[in-house]
């Protein structure tokens, strides 16, 4: 099965491939993009990210949110999707941010691309697009995060664990970020309430 990461735009602004690969080249990165011939490097809809052996790493699709499009289809599974999640104001959160979205960029992992060596191209590619979009983020089997990037929406397996930054809204509607012990029963109880967890650290 396919692992997906997404960003979820807001905004949805031309991003030419010269972009990509100076934000890459800022981190030392290097990397070789490849797009479908009918298209133009800053009009592009599928993109292959590549690392300097030329093997692909990820597979990214642009899908705008248009009636009759895949990117309409898959914003409105999302939708109904999160609302068997918790915490409950997160998922509310989300529905009303859904209406919001423009654009969703689509990364297919590749087993390759999860390396130690390559997986940096596909989180920075990710952040550049996402800082470009204004938006939020998403992985399968994770969640979903707010504008901050602070994970929001539990959908871990239940054998989860590890440190994650995490936010609940508060009663005046601001999101209080927190680190939290993901394997903590206790803390996951709390954090699907909506609530901070005792014991988790404060960001």
């Amino acid at each position: 099965m396919s692992y997906y990461i997404r960003v979820l735009g807001t905004q949805d602004p031309d991003i030419h491939l010269d972009e990509i690969i100076e934000a890459l080249d800022n981190e030392d990165l290097k990397v070789r993009l490849g797009i479908l011939k009918s298209e133009l490097p800053e009009k592009w809809t599928h993109l292959e990210l590549k690392n300097e052996k030329d093997k692909v790493l990820a597979v990214v699709n642009r899908d705008v949110i248009k009636d009759g499009k895949f990117g309409k289809e898959e914003l409105d599974e999302f939708k109904e999707t999160i609302l068997d999640f918790k915490p409950a104001t997160a998922a509310k959160w989300l529905n009303d941010f859904f209406g919001r979205v423009r654009v969703i960029y689509a990364f297919k992992l590749m087993d390759i691309g999860l390396e130690e060596d390559n997986y940096p191209i596909i989180t920075t590619t990710q952040s550049y697009i996402w800082e470009r979009v204004k938006g939020i983020l998403q992985a399968d089997e994770e969640g979903f995060s707010n504008e901050e990037g602070y994970h929001i929406l539990w959908q871990f397996p239940d054998d989860a664990d590890g440190s994650w930054n995490c936010a609940v809204l508060n009663a005046d509607g601001k999101w209080e970020n927190f680190c939290m012990d993901l394997a903590n029963k206790d803390q996951q109880k709390a954090f699907k309430e909506g609530l901070v967890p005792a014991g988790a650290k404060r960001v």
